[in-house]
Formats: structure tokens, C-alpha cells, sequence
């Protein structure tokens, strides 16, 4: 099985869906609270993973994610279109996104979660004026839900990462990246979806082709990474992470298509990991993340002679975590996690 290079394995691909242009225009749709985030080397952070780390921080914005990018993006057109009613399927961030984007153009939002999203998450929807709905079961679940509420209400349907404009809207992320912080040997980039992880990796590959695009997903929730391997999708009945934002079942096969030709190499990483980079990144950097953030750190933990030495970039993807889920994780410190950080 082919698990590192794809393009050295894998026979011709189809075109990308995404597009330079629409992602350069994006930018100028998405509000400015949401665009040039902070991106700085963290001196402190690469010296005990032994390589130079740029932090890319998605979380300097009101909802606290990088996900603001893409609803943005796909409101602004919705605007455009006249519509006035909008339903996606999310495990907190999404929801938070297009509740917020959907607000200041006028657009209702409902938002369809499952029975264990995170609360915290779901309390910020709320505050942001979008109707919340509660299913039985997980993501997948309230995705069906929420393609019926579509077809019945007449609402347009978000589907993170199958809609193409929260795709190219997180691409902004990457062009941000390659005018801001000089050579980049790697990026690491958490995959869920496949939304951010297609967009930054598609405007590297037409920009800076020679740098690795690195797709990180927790090995509780494979499925995107396994299908990247096989080359064709590979559902899951179950996830078991504690990594919330990228916990999905079945992949997108229009977006495995485009990860197949952007990505280098999709690393699965433990708990553990994902545990000890939240702290890493609690301590060497100041920061407080959710699980999915730490998915970069998880993966040079897992990996260090990978990146030694090297010039790497990671998106710190989203701050919404519960703080009693913090704390006993991060700063109240878990036996299970590494005391190497």
C-alpha cells in the first residue's frame, strides 16, 4: 500500500474542482476579522520538537476557528443569490461559522448536531442567532437530517468540504501563509473533512509545489487518512477521538479526489499525541486549543526525524474547547499523556 507520495504511486488523477483565481477572489469576500491571522515562528515550541515551527493562528477571530473563511465565502454568494435560508450538519465549529456569517448578511441559519456535540460549541451557535437541532447519533446522522431539512424548507445546504467555496474560502489561508513567513519545507494541516487540508494544499501545489503538504487525522477517526491510502473510499462505523472536529465517518469522494492529487502524506497519530501537543502548545506557546489544533504538534511527536531540522508550518485550526476537558487534559495533567513536553 502506498502511504507516503501518492503522485509516486498513484496512476493519473482528475482535475482539481478548485481554482487559483476563485481562491485569490475569495478574499475579498470574506470579512477582515477573519483574514491575516497571526503567523510567527515559536522559537520556544520548535527547539523541544527540533525544527523551526511557524504557527498559523485560526484562532484570533470571534468564533474562535478557521472555518469563518469558508462561510464567508459561501454566504457572500448565497447574499448574491438572494437566498435567505441556510442548514449544515456540524460538530460545533461549522455551525459557529455560518451562524456568524449568515447574521450579518441576513441569512437564517439552522444548524443540525448530534446528540454528543461538544456543548460549549453548540451554546456559541446559539448566542450567534442560528436555530439548533439535536439528532440522535453523530455527525452522519445530522447530516441526514439536515439534507432532509434542505429538501423540505427550501434552505441551501452547506456541506463543509463537498461545498466547494469552503474549500477555496480556507485556501486564503494558504496564500497568507506563502506571502508571510519565507521558505516552508512542510505544512501540516489537520483533516476532517478535507476542506482545509484541500484548500491550503491546492494553493501550494500551484504555488510552491516543492513543499510537503502534510494531512493529519487522529487514528480514532481514519477514515479520510485510510481512503487517501487506498486510493478510494474507506467508511468507518465508528470513531473514537477525542479530536471532535475532524471525527467524521464517510468520506466525501469528490474531495478525496482533489486530497489524492494535493496531499504528500496523511499521518494518523494517538490520543497521546494529540494530548501532549495541546500541552506543548499550552506551555511553550501560550496557547489554548482544541484537540484538532494539535494535530501538527501530534504528528512531529509521532515522527521527529521527518521534520528535524526543517522549515515547518502548522495551522492551529480552532480554539473551542470545553474548559473542565482542558483543564483535565492540559493543565491538571493526565497520566496517559507524555511528561516529555
Amino acid at each position: 500500500m502506498c502511504s507516503e507520495k501518492r503522485s509516486a504511486c498513484a496512476g493519473p488523477r482528475a482535475p482539481v474542482r478548485l481554482d487559483l483565481d476563485r481562491i485569490r477572489s475569495a478574499v475579498s469576500r470574506i470579512a477582515p476579522v477573519f483574514r491575516n491571522t497571526p503567523q510567527y515562528v515559536c522559537p520556544p515550541l520548535g527547539e523541544a520538537l527540533g525544527c523551526e515551527l511557524i504557527l498559523k493562528l485560526e484562532t484570533a477571530n470571534p468564533i474562535r476557528c478557521f472555518k469563518g473563511r469558508g462561510t464567508e465565502t459561501v454566504m457572500a454568494r448565497l447574499a448574491d443569490s438572494g437566498a435567505r435560508a441556510a442548514v449544515c450538519a456540524s460538530a460545533g465549529n461549522l455551525g459557529q461559522a455560518l451562524a456568524y456569517s449568515g447574521r450579518s448578511r441576513g441569512i437564517s441559519t439552522t444548524v443540525v448536531a448530534g446528540s454528543g456535540a461538544n456543548p460549549y460549541k453548540l451554546e456559541r451557535i446559539r448566542a450567534l442567532g442560528a436555530t439548533v437541532r439535536i439528532v440522535d447519533g453523530d455527525i452522519e446522522a445530522a447530516r441526514r437530517l439536515a439534507r432532509q431539512i434542505a429538501d423540505s424548507e427550501g434552505a441551501f445546504l452547506v456541506e463543509d468540504s463537498e461545498n466547494i467555496d469552503t474549500c477555496e474560502g480556507a485556501g486564503t489561508i494558504g496564500l497568507e501563509l506563502l506571502e508571510g513567513v519565507g521558505p516552508i519545507d512542510a505544512v501540516l494541516v489537520a483533516l476532517g473533512g478535507g476542506a482545509m487540508a484541500t484548500g491550503v494544499g491546492y494553493v501550494f501545489k500551484r504555488l510552491a509545489p516543492r513543499v510537503e503538504i502534510v494531512a493529519v487525522q487522529p487514528r480514532g477517526a481514519p477514515a479520510m487518512a485510510l481512503s487517501w491510502r487506498a486510493g478510494s473510499i474507506v467508511e468507518t462505523d465508528r470513531t473514537d477521538t477525542i479530536a471532535d472536529g475532524v471525527a467524521g465517518r464517510f468520506p466525501i469522494p469528490a474531495v478525496l479526489d482533489d486530497l489524492l492529487v494535493v496531499a504528500d502524506h496523511v499521518a494518523l497519530v494517538e490520543e497521546d499525541s494529540i494530548i501532549a501537543g495541546m500541552r506543548m502548545l499550552y506551555r511553550r506557546a501560550g496557547l489554548i486549543v482544541e484537540p484538532s489544533a494539535a494535530l501538527g504538534v501530534a504528528a512531529i511527536l509521532e515522527d521527529p526525524s521527518r521534520y528535524a531540522g526543517k522549515r515547518v508550518a502548522t495551522i492551529i485550526c480552532g480554539g473551542n474547547v470545553i474548559p473542565a476537558d482542558f483543564e483535565r487534559w492540559v493543565t491538571e495533567g493526565v497520566s496517559r499523556a507524555s511528561t516529555a513536553c
